[in-house]
């Protein structure tokens, strides 16, 4: 994925059974937060901070969503936990996550694990990636993405 290129189009399960389809969300701009688990610490900060700006995205007609690995039911706890007002994407066969090249090897515990980079892009109502963030800190991330959104 290359800023200012188009970004293929996909479609993934989201909590509320619904399908997620990026062609859907054409006339809008939208976040895409890839993080590594649901109920984690630094993943729980995250979707915190992107819910309470939430308003501040909606306003500028600007969709977010959440995407990791985990299923469904671990999704549909941790929105309701959070009271998140967006919805999370499952990503099971890492469609998304090869798309934008978010799987990365770490080292946990000794062991080296395939796990998702934290990261977070930016596409225009047109479907044109126009910013990303990769290897983020949770903490103010949401913030630093929202001052993005608005300068487009």
């Amino acid at each position: 994925m290359m800023i200012d290129q188009a970004v293929p189009d996909f479609s993934l399960p989201a909590t509320g059974g619904k399908t997620f389809q990026l062609s859907a969300e054409r006339g809008r701009m939208l976040v895409l937060y890839f993080y590594p688990k649901d109920n984690t610490p630094g993943c729980t900060t995250e979707a915190g901070q992107f819910r309470d700006l939430h308003g501040e995205f909606g306003k500028l007609g600007c969709n977010v969503y959440g995407i990791s690995r985990d299923n469904i039911r671990s999704h549909e706890t941790f929105k309701a936990n959070l009271e998140l007002p967006f919805d999370l994407l499952v990503d099971a066969e890492e469609i998304a996550c090869t798309l934008f090249d978010v799987i990365k090897l770490k080292n946990m515990y000794g062991k080296q694990v395939r796990s998702i980079d934290r990261s977070s892009f930016l596409i225009d109502a047109n479907g044109i990636l126009r910013r990303e963030w990769r290897t983020v800190k949770a903490d103010g991330h949401a913030t630093e993405v929202l001052a993005a959104a608005q300068s487009l």
